[in-house]
This record gives C-alpha cells, structure tokens and sequence, in this order.
C-alpha cells in the first residue's frame, strides 16, 4: 500500500507504464501469497504461487529503483522500501525451500 501512496505522485506520462506496472507487480506478491496458501495441500502448485510471488517482488523492486533513477521517489524513501521486499523475499525463500513446514 506504501508504494500506491508514493506512486499517485508519479507524473501523468507514467500512469501505464511505470505507475501501473509498479501497482501491479506489488499486489500481485500478496495475491500470489494468498494463493500459494489456499494451495497448501499441493507441495508443488504451493512452491510454484510463492515463486511466482517472489518474482513479482522482485519485479517490484526493479520498478522503485526506476522510481528513483526518474526523480519520482527520493533516495531516502525509496531505499527502505526496496529493502522491505528484501525481507518479502527472504520470507518467500525460506518458505519455498522449506515446504514441509507450510504444506498440509
């Protein structure tokens, strides 16, 4: 949610590309999360959504560091912010190397 707030900021010109692309990806981890979990009886359809989250956190992650290469975000705020999807990630690897302890 932190990143919608920061993104309505975005200039106009970025609303389909930038603006939308960083909307997306960062809600995309939490709805692939949410999947991953109801999928918990499945290891492998479990471990794919939460690869699939990791990816679009990764993604995330890219769209903030553009936000900050244009201007958009401050260093000051951008930083912490791609640190936490540092942290998103962590979380998802550990879970996805380590699958017994989530799954059904």
């Amino acid at each position: 949610m932190q990143l919608f707030e920061l993104s309505r900021k975005f200039p106009p010109e970025e609303r389909y590309s930038l603006t939308d692309q960083g909307r997306r990806s960062s809600r995309s981890v939490s709805a692939n999360v949410a999947e991953a979990w109801r999928k918990r009886r499945y290891p492998a359809a479990f471990v794919a959504k939460l690869s699939d989250a990791e990816g679009e956190a990764a993604e995330t992650q890219t769209w903030i560091q553009f936000a900050v290469s244009c201007g958009y975000l401050e260093a000051g705020v951008g930083r912490p912010l791609y640190s936490e999807y540092d942290e998103i990630i962590a979380m998802l690897v550990h879970m996805i190397t380590h699958p017994d302890d989530w799954t059904l």
